[in-house]
Protein backbone atom coordinates (compact mmCIF):
# COMPACT_ATOMS: atom_id res chain seq x y z
CA UNK A 1 0.00 0.00 0.00
CA UNK A 2 1.28 3.34 -0.41
CA UNK A 3 1.97 6.19 2.14
CA UNK A 4 0.53 9.73 1.78
CA UNK A 5 1.16 13.03 3.75
CA UNK A 6 -2.67 13.09 3.97
CA UNK A 7 -3.90 10.40 4.65
CA UNK A 8 -7.38 11.13 5.72
CA UNK A 9 -7.95 13.76 2.06
CA UNK A 10 -6.75 10.33 0.23
CA UNK A 11 -8.81 8.05 1.97
CA UNK A 12 -11.50 10.31 1.26
CA UNK A 13 -10.88 10.07 -2.63
CA UNK A 14 -10.59 6.50 -3.11
CA UNK A 15 -13.96 5.81 -0.82
CA UNK A 16 -15.46 8.72 -3.43
CA UNK A 17 -13.82 6.65 -6.44
CA UNK A 18 -15.42 3.51 -5.25
CA UNK A 19 -19.01 4.54 -5.09
CA UNK A 20 -19.00 5.07 -8.47
CA UNK A 21 -19.20 2.71 -11.11
CA UNK A 22 -15.89 3.69 -13.62
CA UNK A 23 -14.63 2.32 -16.65
CA UNK A 24 -11.85 4.76 -17.63
CA UNK A 25 -9.01 5.35 -19.66
CA UNK A 26 -6.82 8.12 -18.71
CA UNK A 27 -3.36 9.18 -19.96
CA UNK A 28 -0.47 11.39 -18.20
CA UNK A 29 2.44 13.37 -19.99
CA UNK A 30 5.13 12.83 -17.21
CA UNK A 31 7.92 10.28 -16.55
CA UNK A 32 7.58 11.91 -12.70
CA UNK A 33 3.94 11.02 -12.66
CA UNK A 34 4.47 7.03 -13.53
CA UNK A 35 7.07 7.06 -11.30
CA UNK A 36 4.67 8.54 -8.47
CA UNK A 37 1.77 6.07 -9.99
CA UNK A 38 3.80 2.67 -9.72
CA UNK A 39 6.41 3.29 -7.23
CA UNK A 40 3.20 3.94 -4.63
CA UNK A 41 0.94 1.59 -5.91
CA UNK A 42 -1.19 3.82 -7.47
CA UNK A 43 -1.76 2.15 -10.47
CA UNK A 44 -3.05 -0.98 -9.00
CA UNK A 45 -5.04 0.81 -6.87
CA UNK A 46 -6.87 2.72 -9.33
CA UNK A 47 -7.30 -0.45 -11.85
CA UNK A 48 -9.42 -1.77 -9.47
CA UNK A 49 -11.29 1.30 -8.92
CA UNK A 50 -11.88 0.80 -13.15
CA UNK A 51 -9.91 3.76 -13.78
CA UNK A 52 -6.38 2.67 -16.18
CA UNK A 53 -4.02 4.69 -16.20
CA UNK A 54 -1.79 4.87 -19.45
CA UNK A 55 1.46 6.27 -20.06
CA UNK A 56 1.97 9.16 -22.71
CA UNK A 57 4.68 10.73 -24.45
CA UNK A 58 6.07 12.33 -21.41
CA UNK A 59 9.66 11.27 -20.97
CA UNK A 60 12.59 13.41 -22.97
CA UNK A 61 14.87 10.24 -23.59
CA UNK A 62 12.22 7.98 -24.78
CA UNK A 63 11.01 10.17 -27.76
CA UNK A 64 14.05 11.06 -28.83
CA UNK A 65 14.50 9.13 -32.26
CA UNK A 66 17.37 6.67 -33.17
CA UNK A 67 18.34 8.82 -35.97
CA UNK A 68 18.92 11.86 -33.78
CA UNK A 69 21.30 9.58 -30.91
CA UNK A 70 22.84 8.05 -34.36
CA UNK A 71 23.39 11.96 -35.84
CA UNK A 72 25.04 12.73 -31.95
CA UNK A 73 27.30 9.41 -32.01
CA UNK A 74 28.66 10.60 -35.47
CA UNK A 75 29.88 13.63 -34.49
CA UNK A 76 31.14 11.79 -31.25
CA UNK A 77 33.29 9.62 -33.47
CA UNK A 78 34.00 12.18 -35.68
CA UNK A 79 36.06 13.91 -32.52
CA UNK A 80 33.64 16.41 -31.13
CA UNK A 81 33.02 16.36 -27.27
CA UNK A 82 29.72 15.39 -26.59
CA UNK A 83 27.89 16.61 -23.51
CA UNK A 84 24.90 15.01 -22.09
CA UNK A 85 22.59 14.22 -19.40
CA UNK A 86 23.21 10.73 -17.93
CA UNK A 87 19.81 9.35 -19.21
CA UNK A 88 20.91 9.78 -22.84
CA UNK A 89 24.15 7.73 -22.17
CA UNK A 90 22.42 4.40 -22.43
CA UNK A 91 20.22 5.08 -24.72
CA UNK A 92 20.37 2.70 -27.40
CA UNK A 93 20.76 3.79 -31.32
CA UNK A 94 20.37 1.56 -34.48
CA UNK A 95 24.28 0.42 -33.32
CA UNK A 96 24.92 0.89 -29.83
CA UNK A 97 24.90 3.55 -27.50
CA UNK A 98 26.97 7.02 -27.13
CA UNK A 99 28.16 4.52 -23.99
CA UNK A 100 29.43 2.19 -26.55
CA UNK A 101 31.10 5.55 -28.60
CA UNK A 102 32.92 5.99 -25.31
CA UNK A 103 33.68 2.81 -24.81
CA UNK A 104 35.74 3.10 -28.34
CA UNK A 105 37.33 6.16 -27.27
CA UNK A 106 34.79 8.98 -28.27
CA UNK A 107 34.61 11.78 -25.43
CA UNK A 108 31.57 11.79 -24.42
CA UNK A 109 31.01 13.57 -20.40
CA UNK A 110 28.01 13.51 -18.54
CA UNK A 111 26.75 16.95 -17.14
CA UNK A 112 23.72 18.33 -14.78
CA UNK A 113 23.07 21.46 -16.71
CA UNK A 114 24.14 23.45 -19.81
CA UNK A 115 26.33 25.48 -17.69
CA UNK A 116 28.46 22.73 -16.99
CA UNK A 117 28.89 22.29 -20.92
CA UNK A 118 29.72 25.91 -20.88
CA UNK A 119 32.22 25.75 -18.55
CA UNK A 120 33.63 22.95 -19.73
CA UNK A 121 34.37 24.92 -23.37
CA UNK A 122 35.42 27.62 -21.70
CA UNK A 123 37.86 25.81 -19.68
CA UNK A 124 38.82 23.50 -22.63
CA UNK A 125 39.36 26.04 -26.00
CA UNK A 126 41.04 24.01 -27.76
CA UNK A 127 38.36 20.92 -27.88
CA UNK A 128 34.93 21.48 -29.75
CA UNK A 129 32.00 20.66 -27.48
CA UNK A 130 28.49 19.92 -28.96
CA UNK A 131 25.65 19.78 -25.96
CA UNK A 132 23.17 17.25 -26.73
CA UNK A 133 20.13 19.34 -25.58
CA UNK A 134 17.12 17.04 -24.58
CA UNK A 135 14.22 17.73 -22.90
CA UNK A 136 11.15 19.31 -22.78
CA UNK A 137 9.68 23.21 -21.92
CA UNK A 138 11.27 22.61 -18.69
CA UNK A 139 14.64 22.16 -19.45
CA UNK A 140 14.70 24.28 -22.86
CA UNK A 141 14.82 27.59 -20.80
CA UNK A 142 18.06 27.04 -19.62
CA UNK A 143 19.76 26.26 -23.24
CA UNK A 144 17.78 29.28 -24.59
CA UNK A 145 19.64 31.11 -22.35
CA UNK A 146 22.93 29.97 -22.47
CA UNK A 147 22.98 30.70 -26.45
CA UNK A 148 21.23 33.92 -25.58
CA UNK A 149 24.31 34.99 -23.44
CA UNK A 150 26.89 34.79 -26.09
CA UNK A 151 28.60 31.10 -25.31
CA UNK A 152 31.75 30.63 -26.26
CA UNK A 153 32.84 29.59 -29.97
CA UNK A 154 33.79 26.43 -29.43
CA UNK A 155 30.13 25.51 -28.27
CA UNK A 156 27.17 24.22 -29.69
CA UNK A 157 23.63 22.73 -29.45
CA UNK A 158 22.30 19.85 -31.22
CA UNK A 159 18.59 20.58 -29.56
CA UNK A 160 16.25 17.84 -29.53
CA UNK A 161 14.37 19.65 -27.49
CA UNK A 162 10.72 19.19 -27.73
CA UNK A 163 7.32 20.91 -27.07
CA UNK A 164 4.76 18.91 -25.68
CA UNK A 165 1.11 19.69 -26.56
CA UNK A 166 1.44 19.02 -30.15
CA UNK A 167 2.18 15.44 -28.97
CA UNK A 168 -1.04 15.27 -26.86
CA UNK A 169 -2.77 16.67 -30.37
CA UNK A 170 -1.05 13.57 -32.19
CA UNK A 171 -2.29 11.21 -29.68
CA UNK A 172 -5.67 12.70 -29.89
CA UNK A 173 -5.48 12.33 -33.82
CA UNK A 174 -4.31 9.09 -34.04
CA UNK A 175 -7.31 7.68 -32.02
CA UNK A 176 -5.62 4.32 -30.86
CA UNK A 177 -6.81 4.40 -27.73
CA UNK A 178 -10.16 5.99 -26.15
CA UNK A 179 -8.70 8.38 -23.26
CA UNK A 180 -11.79 10.14 -21.14
CA UNK A 181 -9.02 12.42 -19.81
CA UNK A 182 -5.57 13.27 -19.37
CA UNK A 183 -3.27 14.57 -16.99
CA UNK A 184 -1.21 16.69 -17.70
CA UNK A 185 2.12 17.32 -16.45
CA UNK A 186 3.19 19.97 -13.51
CA UNK A 187 6.65 20.98 -14.69
CA UNK A 188 5.85 22.13 -17.98
CA UNK A 189 2.60 23.85 -17.17
CA UNK A 190 5.02 25.82 -14.83
CA UNK A 191 6.52 27.55 -17.99
CA UNK A 192 3.60 27.51 -20.38
CA UNK A 193 0.88 27.71 -17.84
CA UNK A 194 -3.05 26.45 -19.11
CA UNK A 195 -3.76 28.29 -22.59
CA UNK A 196 -1.29 25.52 -24.72
CA UNK A 197 -3.49 22.61 -23.40
CA UNK A 198 -6.98 24.54 -24.18
CA UNK A 199 -7.16 23.15 -27.67
CA UNK A 200 -7.46 19.31 -26.65
CA UNK A 201 -10.81 20.33 -24.62
CA UNK A 202 -12.03 22.61 -27.93
CA UNK A 203 -11.30 20.91 -30.68
CA UNK A 204 -11.67 16.98 -28.78
CA UNK A 205 -13.40 17.68 -26.19
CA UNK A 206 -11.14 16.58 -23.51
CA UNK A 207 -11.32 16.82 -19.94
CA UNK A 208 -7.62 17.74 -18.91
CA UNK A 209 -5.96 18.77 -15.28
CA UNK A 210 -2.28 19.77 -14.60
CA UNK A 211 -1.31 17.49 -11.55
CA UNK A 212 1.36 17.96 -9.39
CA UNK A 213 3.82 14.73 -8.11
CA UNK A 214 2.72 13.77 -4.79
CA UNK A 215 0.29 10.56 -4.77
CA UNK A 216 -2.12 12.94 -3.26
CA UNK A 217 -1.87 15.63 -6.24
CA UNK A 218 -2.06 12.31 -8.83
CA UNK A 219 -5.04 10.92 -6.67
CA UNK A 220 -6.93 14.51 -6.57
CA UNK A 221 -6.32 14.96 -10.69
CA UNK A 222 -7.73 11.72 -11.18
CA UNK A 223 -10.77 12.53 -9.03
CA UNK A 224 -10.88 16.29 -10.84
CA UNK A 225 -10.76 14.60 -14.36
CA UNK A 226 -13.66 12.09 -12.93
CA UNK A 227 -15.86 14.98 -11.95
CA UNK A 228 -15.64 16.90 -15.29
CA UNK A 229 -16.72 13.89 -16.68
CA UNK A 230 -19.74 13.39 -14.61
CA UNK A 231 -20.38 17.36 -15.13
CA UNK A 232 -20.33 17.13 -18.60
CA UNK A 233 -17.45 19.47 -19.18
CA UNK A 234 -14.17 19.40 -20.87
CA UNK A 235 -11.60 21.85 -19.50
CA UNK A 236 -8.00 22.44 -18.29
CA UNK A 237 -8.18 22.56 -14.34
CA UNK A 238 -5.31 23.37 -12.60
CA UNK A 239 -5.01 21.02 -9.30
CA UNK A 240 -1.06 22.23 -9.08
CA UNK A 241 -2.26 25.76 -8.08
CA UNK A 242 0.53 25.78 -5.37
CA UNK A 243 2.65 26.07 -8.66
CA UNK A 244 1.43 26.13 -12.39
CA UNK A 245 -0.21 29.66 -12.45
CA UNK A 246 -3.19 30.00 -15.90
CA UNK A 247 -0.51 32.25 -17.45
CA UNK A 248 2.56 30.29 -16.83
CA UNK A 249 5.99 31.88 -16.60
CA UNK A 250 5.89 34.89 -19.07
CA UNK A 251 9.85 35.45 -19.02
CA UNK A 252 11.03 31.80 -20.02
CA UNK A 253 7.61 31.50 -22.74
CA UNK A 254 9.65 35.47 -24.10
CA UNK A 255 13.27 33.23 -24.16
CA UNK A 256 11.75 30.26 -26.13
CA UNK A 257 10.69 32.45 -28.21
CA UNK A 258 13.54 34.45 -29.00
CA UNK A 259 15.98 31.55 -28.98
CA UNK A 260 13.48 29.10 -31.04
CA UNK A 261 11.70 28.06 -33.66
CA UNK A 262 9.09 25.78 -33.39
CA UNK A 263 9.75 23.22 -36.66
CA UNK A 264 8.18 19.73 -37.21
CA UNK A 265 9.78 16.64 -35.82
CA UNK A 266 9.85 13.12 -35.46
CA UNK A 267 9.40 11.98 -31.97
CA UNK A 268 9.77 8.25 -31.58
CA UNK A 269 6.90 5.68 -31.87
CA UNK A 270 5.41 8.85 -33.76
CA UNK A 271 5.01 10.30 -37.12
CA UNK A 272 6.14 14.08 -38.24
CA UNK A 273 4.38 16.15 -35.57
CA UNK A 274 4.02 19.61 -36.81
CA UNK A 275 6.16 22.82 -34.95
CA UNK A 276 6.67 20.02 -32.05
CA UNK A 277 10.39 20.45 -32.13
CA UNK A 278 12.72 23.25 -31.10
CA UNK A 279 15.07 24.19 -33.46
CA UNK A 280 17.77 27.02 -33.08
CA UNK A 281 16.70 30.22 -35.20
CA UNK A 282 18.68 30.86 -38.15
CA UNK A 283 20.72 34.00 -36.19
CA UNK A 284 22.21 31.26 -33.90
CA UNK A 285 23.36 28.96 -36.53
CA UNK A 286 26.91 29.73 -35.75
CA UNK A 287 26.24 27.00 -32.40
CA UNK A 288 23.53 24.68 -34.26
CA UNK A 289 25.63 21.56 -34.48
CA UNK A 290 23.44 20.35 -37.13
CA UNK A 291 24.94 23.50 -39.16
CA UNK A 292 28.26 23.78 -37.80
CA UNK A 293 29.05 19.83 -38.55
CA UNK A 294 26.86 19.57 -41.72
CA UNK A 295 29.65 18.25 -43.38
CA UNK A 296 29.75 15.26 -40.65
CA UNK A 297 25.92 14.82 -41.13
CA UNK A 298 25.07 15.07 -44.63
CA UNK A 299 25.70 10.86 -45.15
CA UNK A 300 23.53 9.88 -42.80
CA UNK A 301 20.63 12.59 -43.83
CA UNK A 302 19.26 9.65 -47.11
CA UNK A 303 19.87 6.49 -44.20
CA UNK A 304 16.73 5.12 -42.76
CA UNK A 305 17.30 3.91 -39.09
CA UNK A 306 15.87 1.03 -37.36
CA UNK A 307 14.44 1.00 -33.74
CA UNK A 308 15.53 -1.97 -32.17
CA UNK A 309 14.42 -4.98 -32.83
CA UNK A 310 11.37 -6.28 -31.59
CA UNK A 311 10.98 -2.93 -28.98
CA UNK A 312 7.85 -1.61 -28.67
CA UNK A 313 8.65 1.47 -26.28
CA UNK A 314 6.81 3.31 -29.31
CA UNK A 315 3.45 1.85 -28.45
CA UNK A 316 3.97 2.60 -24.71
CA UNK A 317 4.79 6.18 -25.74
CA UNK A 318 1.65 6.21 -27.42
CA UNK A 319 -0.38 4.25 -24.21
CA UNK A 320 -0.97 1.00 -26.78
CA UNK A 321 -0.22 -1.01 -24.44
CA UNK A 322 1.50 -1.39 -20.73
CA UNK A 323 5.28 -1.51 -20.73
CA UNK A 324 4.48 -5.60 -18.93
CA UNK A 325 2.78 -5.97 -22.46
CA UNK A 326 5.99 -6.25 -24.26
CA UNK A 327 7.57 -9.35 -24.79
CA UNK A 328 10.77 -8.65 -24.24
CA UNK A 329 10.20 -6.46 -20.89
CA UNK A 330 12.08 -8.22 -18.21
CA UNK A 331 12.98 -11.01 -20.41
CA UNK A 332 15.63 -9.60 -23.14
CA UNK A 333 15.27 -6.79 -21.79
CA UNK A 334 16.26 -5.20 -18.61
CA UNK A 335 18.03 -2.16 -17.14
CA UNK A 336 21.30 -3.89 -17.31
CA UNK A 337 20.63 -4.60 -20.47
CA UNK A 338 18.09 -2.27 -22.20
CA UNK A 339 17.04 -2.88 -25.56
CA UNK A 340 15.08 0.37 -26.63
CA UNK A 341 15.01 3.82 -23.92
CA UNK A 342 11.72 3.12 -22.45
CA UNK A 343 14.01 0.79 -19.88
CA UNK A 344 16.68 3.08 -19.83
CA UNK A 345 15.24 6.47 -18.83
CA UNK A 346 14.64 6.83 -14.90
CA UNK A 347 11.35 8.39 -16.47
CA UNK A 348 10.89 5.35 -18.92
CA UNK A 349 7.59 3.75 -18.29
CA UNK A 350 9.39 0.43 -18.75
CA UNK A 351 12.32 1.01 -16.12
CA UNK A 352 10.14 2.35 -13.64
CA UNK A 353 7.84 -0.94 -14.32
CA UNK A 354 10.65 -2.72 -13.34
CA UNK A 355 11.75 -1.42 -10.48
CA UNK A 356 8.30 -0.80 -8.37
CA UNK A 357 5.57 -2.88 -10.71
CA UNK A 358 6.01 -5.96 -7.91
CA UNK A 359 4.28 -8.94 -8.87
CA UNK A 360 3.83 -7.45 -12.61
CA UNK A 361 7.79 -7.43 -13.19
CA UNK A 362 8.47 -10.36 -15.43
CA UNK A 363 4.82 -11.11 -16.41
CA UNK A 364 4.59 -11.18 -20.42
CA UNK A 365 2.21 -11.82 -23.49
CA UNK A 366 3.88 -14.45 -24.97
Amino acid sequence: MFQLRDKRLSKKIVEELRKRDLDLTIMHVCGTHQDTLVRHGLDELLMGLGIDVREGPGCPVCVTTTREIEEVKALARAGKTVALYGDMLKAPGEDGSLADARAEGADVRIVYSVDDALNMASNEPDREFVFFGVGFETTAPATAVAIESGPPENFSVYSVHKLTPPAVKGIAQLGEVRLDGVVLPGHVSTIIGKGPWEFASKEFGMPQVIAGFEPLDLLMGIFMLVKQIEDGRAEVDIEYSRVVKPEGNPRAQKILREVFDAVDVEWRGFPVLPESGMELKAKYDDFNARKRYEDILEPLKEKDFRDPPGCRCGEVIRGVIHSWECPLFGNLCTPNNAVGPCMVSSEGACSIEYKFGKGRKFRSTN
